[in-house]
């Protein structure tokens, strides 16, 4: 079986290349070790991270942004980890980009949890890659930060701070009366005081009531969160209280009631049975609810969600549902609005998985299916395909050379494409070697940090679905963002090819 799979990897390996994805770039990821660096000052206005992370956001913060690469060859070479690369880069993000709003600049941070996992999944030769354009990115918000006013996440206001036993209530009554001077306060006292996940419990709920910034709330808290397991929880003070703000970002508006189905869902939580995390798996039910997600509104795609849970439906077969409906909103009409689609019900799902309690796990998937019935009409398309109407293409090719001909369609036709994806697999074609050459293309081909989220997150949710009939549709709908192979390469990735190469002396 492990020669079977090294087999394979060396028969694409032969493709992407044929492909026009580059040589590979050595194994220079596994030369990093520990860093050693000395400290550095911060001024007494700007909140000062850990000692040990605070000389590795200080080089970051302060080099040109047209000699990066060379500073971050240097660090590398003397010792940087990548762990505390992804460090410093997140933290940096956090300490010197306004999270307000939530996106466009403010991408330097929400994009570092999935540019992370697309290259922790990718060859050893490539997982560089993904830091090196996140690096340039940062130093790019960070230039527009600047003009926008040079906004710096400041000291905490020390004497506001509640003690242990008042810290989460105090967070929750700011958080509901849409206070970030009291929310500062008392999330820094919630994070001195509690432990992981019963501070983030509390975020998980504020992440998913709003559906203001099209779903960048949930998906600012699901990247905190994850970006903190891969970095240490001893980060999370400036972390969450830039969160904090974050989730309370009104975008001008006076009223603070949360856009989008929350209060209608609260009410829809109560009419749901008992037991409803345990059920059948049912596609019928499935398509009942992607047929609402469709043609209802927000409250009837939601309300669809109760009818079949408590038909006895697994909430599995419903997130099936969303996943389909969010993939559809892309085929109809690829763009941001419709990349939104699935990386906030991604971040709906994931929230669905890590908050514990059960009001909180229902309410994501409710306000998963609500959501998307937002983005169908504000990203309308009169012809687009039905996800689970796809009739399959066979390639030309055979085994793996199927995959390139499949990247190579894009350029020209996406539902061509699709369809060879959908033909492809199922004469059992593998989804790895799919996503692998997506991965590769990204790297090379992306230019913007929605590829990246987009990337992650189409396929994460491909390898959540309970039921295997829609791996083919999942993979056809993230065909529709993925670059094809013969689009350029980013000029700013083959420096950095050629960065992370300087490594291997």
């Amino acid at each position: 079986m492990d020669m079977d799979r090294t087999l394979r990897r060396r028969r694409f390996l032969q493709a992407a290349s044929a492909m026009g994805l580059g040589a590979g770039l050595g194994a220079v990821a596994t030369r990093i070790t520990p860093a050693r660096a000395a400290e550095m000052v911060v001024t007494p206005e700007a909140v000062r991270l850990r000692p040990e992370i605070e000389p590795v956001v200080r080089w970051i913060e302060e080099v040109p942004r047209d000699r990066a690469f060379d500073a971050a060859v240097d660090h590398l070479a003397r010792g940087l980890s990548y762990r505390d690369l992804l460090a410093g880069l997140f933290l940096a993000g956090i300490r010197n980009i306004k999270p307000r709003p939530v996106g466009f600049k403010f991408h330097a941070v929400m994009v570092m949890n999935s540019a992370h996992l697309l290259g922790q999944t990718a060859a050893v030769e490539d997982r560089l890659l993904p830091m090196f354009w996140a690096l340039d990115n940062f130093k790019r918000s960070q230039e527009q930060d600047v003009k926008e006013g040079d906004w710096t996440l400041a000291v905490v206001d020390e004497p506001r701070v509640p003690g242990a036993g008042r810290a989460r209530e105090e967070f929750v009554r700011a958080m509901d009366r849409w206070d970030a001077d009291a929310a500062d306060a008392a999330v820094a006292g919630l994070c001195r005081s509690a432990g992981a996940a019963e501070v983030m419990e509390p975020f998980w709920r504020m992440g998913l009531r709003d559906h203001r910034n099209i779903g960048h709330k949930p998906i600012f808290t699901m990247q905190c969160w994850r970006t903190l397991q891969a970095i240490g929880w001893q980060h999370a003070e400036p972390v969450l209280r830039s969160l904090a703000f974050g989730q309370l970002d009104l975008q001008g508006d006076k009223d603070p009631a949360p856009a989008g189905p929350y209060e209608a869902n609260l009410a829809n939580v109560r009419k749901v049975r008992d037991g409803w995390q345990v059920g059948r798996t049912d596609p019928a039910a499935t398509t009942a609810v992607l047929d609402a997600i469709r043609h209802a509104d927000a409250e009837g795609a939601s309300a669809a969600v109760v009818a079949q849970l408590n038909r006895g439906v697994a909430p599995e077969s419903l997130w099936d549902a969303v996943a389909l409906g969010a993939g559809e909103v892309m085929m109809r009409k690829p763009g941001i609005l419709a990349i939104h689609a699935v990386t906030a019900s991604n971040a709906l799902h994931f929230t669905y998985g890590a908050a514990a309690d059960p009001t909180t796990r229902l309410l994501a998937l409710l306000q998963a299916a609500g959501w998307l019935p937002l983005m169908r009409d504000r990203n309308t398309a009169a012809d687009g395909p039905a996800i689970d109407s796809i009739e399959p293409v066979s390639p030309d090719a055979t085994g793996d050379e199927a995959v390139g001909e499949v990247f190579s369609a894009l350029d020209s036709d996406r539902r061509k494409a699709a369809a060879k994806a959908i033909g492809y697999l199922g004469k059992g074609g593998s989804p790895d070697l799919i996503f692998d050459a997506a991965r590769r293309l990204i790297f090379r081909k992306g230019r913007d940090a929605h590829d990246y989220k987009f990337g992650a997150a189409i396929w994460e949710e491909f390898r959540l679905a309970a039921d295997p009939r829609w791996q083919g549709p999942l993979t056809a709908a993230a065909l529709f963002n993925f670059p094809g192979s013969g689009s350029p390469d980013s000029p700013l990735m083959r420096q950095a090819v050629e960065a992370v190469a300087r490594l291997k002396a």
